[in-house]
């Protein structure tokens, strides 16, 4: 697959929008507190963090999960390393990144670090000391299948189902259960019944929680097969 780069737009809020999927990339009430709320605590984060632990996402987007991560990582005290995988096909640039990171000031220390290593070809950043961000640029379905890693928890954080759906499909959440260390979990925004139910058959016991905001329902996972 030749890789494409982000098609992206910019609603009145100054949200970034997805032309190719027609989603915003993130909560149009507050995307912060939305990837606190889903995928950290969704994943019992930080107070799972360990040396090594290894978060792995769906859907990278503009970094705002993996900035928020970091930081909370940090906060924690965490002594050791933090691996941070995330798989995108997509990628914006430097500055589309810059601008939409710009709505959140309390990462600005952070989204300037990270604008400044930034590659929309992917790779491997050491991002500071304590955290290594790997880039996997590419259809997940097939950078899946060739990854050799596990991850403690999983960000599945691509675009809805109803306009991605080759993202939330059977086989790649089936890749996803089998790249994921003994009682690593996962947590998504969504709680469409398909996509509970592939992750139910590929292992993971699902629950369908409180969502954030507008949205009455989430999904969280341990995996127990």
């Amino acid at each position: 697959m030749q890789n494409q780069s982000a098609d992206v737009t910019w609603n009145a809020n100054g949200v970034p929008v997805s032309n190719r999927f027609d989603d915003p990339y993130f909560s149009l009430e507050n995307g912060l507190e939305e990837t606190r709320h889903v995928f950290l605590q969704g994943n019992g984060l930080p107070e799972r963090f360990c040396d090594g632990f290894h978060v792995a996402e769906l859907g990278f987007g503009t970094g705002l999960n993996f900035l928020t991560t970091v930081r909370a990582w940090r906060q924690f005290g965490v002594a050791g390393r933090l691996k941070f995988t995330s798989f995108e096909a997509y990628p914006m640039s430097a500055p589309e990144i810059e601008k939409a990171l710009a709505a959140f000031p309390e990462l600005h220390d952070l989204a300037a670090a990270l604008v400044a290593l930034w590659s929309p070809e992917g790779g491997t950043i050491a991002f500071g000391e304590d955290v290594v961000l790997n880039l996997l640029v590419g259809d997940a379905s097939t950078e899946l299948q060739t990854w050799s890693d596990k991850a403690n928890a999983w960000y599945l954080d691509g675009f809805s189902p109803a306009k991605n759906p080759e993202l939330w499909s059977d086989a790649i959440l089936k890749q996803v259960a089998l790249h994921t260390a003994s009682k690593g979990s996962f947590a998504t925004y969504t709680a469409a019944g398909f996509v509970r139910r592939a992750l139910t058959d590929a292992g993971f016991e699902v629950t369908r929680t409180k969502g954030y905001g507008r949205k009455r329902h989430m999904s969280v996972g341990v995996l127990t097969s």
